[in-house]
């Protein structure tokens, strides 16, 4: 796969056949051929100019939007998990932290240091990277409204450094530079009463923990809230609170959950949201979007 003298000089963590359901918050997923944990942006460089062109790729944080399919994943595995997590503190109330921070660190950060705007990123179940992507959302806040610039990483090695302008951003999704991935971003925040934030957010936590599931693997929402409506509300409106294909079961307490109460496969999770798409759209001729990215290879078992 690469040279040895590139082998000799990485510094981050290479695993082999690594079981993507210790990676994921579904706690489901078969093996990535390879996964690598880089020390730095540097060591990442080094490792993504070791890789064939023709080697597939694809960067994960705490999996927590990811369903990995049950006969895993082809080629190389990025994990920023315990890895890229520098916050640093600018005099312009502007932050820069890396794609491996977790969006609750970050937030708590800018508690700290009586920083308002952020307060939204302690509902957000995974890293900064992830949240990058995909413009993750909690509170009625979402990630790009804070965003001032990004720097990203091509699979030669290169670094960019992007502006907001540079993509199109929407409700859960971001379009533009597709070959290249999000390794930091600089957000730009307002002066304020931190602990006072910290305390508004410590009661949104609690109020959603007493309306979601806490305790079991799920991904959180799974499907996106249509214009003018919610997910969680059809679903429930169709009947399908705790209904369940295999051990993959529609969350008796948020129908926009699916948890997994055992051994769930990644076929049984798929199979569940395209039957819960299925009843929805006849019932109420609603095409749900998921939120989930789906990924990986069908097992053959």
């Amino acid at each position: 796969m690469m040279a040895a003298s590139s082998l000799q000089t990485l510094r981050g963590n290479l695993l082999v056949n690594e079981p993507m359901s210790r990676h994921t918050s579904w706690k489901i997923g078969g093996p990535a051929e390879r996964m690598y944990t880089p020390a730095d942006i540097d060591d990442l460089a080094l490792f993504l100019t070791s890789l064939p062109e023709s080697e597939p790729l694809m960067f994960i944080g705490l999996g927590s939007n990811l369903l990995v399919r049950d006969g895993g994943i082809e080629g190389t595995v990025i994990s920023f998990k315990g890895s890229m997590a520098n916050i640093d503190l600018h005099a312009d109330n502007r932050v820069s932290a890396g794609a491996g921070v977790s969006c609750a660190k970050l937030s708590r950060f800018c508690h700290r240091n009586n920083l308002l705007g952020a307060e939204f990123f302690a509902g957000i179940p995974g890293l900064l990277g992830g949240a990058l992507a995909m413009n993750a959302g909690a509170f009625g806040g979402e990630t790009w409204s804070v965003v001032e610039t990004v720097n990203t990483v091509d699979r030669s090695g290169n670094v960019y450094t992007r502006t907001r302008d540079d993509y199109q951003i929407g409700y859960r999704s971001v379009k533009g530079h597709e070959n290249e991935w999000f390794v930091s971003a600089d957000i730009c925040l307002r002066p304020g009463d931190g602990e006072q934030a910290a305390q508004q957010v410590k009661q949104l936590l609690k109020q959603r923990g007493e309306t979601q599931p806490t305790g079991v693997p799920s991904c959180g929402s799974v499907f996106k809230n249509p214009p003018g409506d919610h997910a969680a509300r059809l679903i429930e409106a169709s009947g399908l609170k705790g209904f369940r294909i295999g051990d993959a079961v529609v969350s008796d307490k948020h129908a926009n959950f699916i948890i997994n109460i055992g051994q769930a496969k990644a076929a049984d999770v798929e199979a569940l949201m395209q039957h819960i798409q299925q009843t929805v759209n006849e019932k109420f001729n609603v095409k749900l979007q998921s939120e989930v990215k789906i990924v990986g290879r069908v097992s053959n078992d």
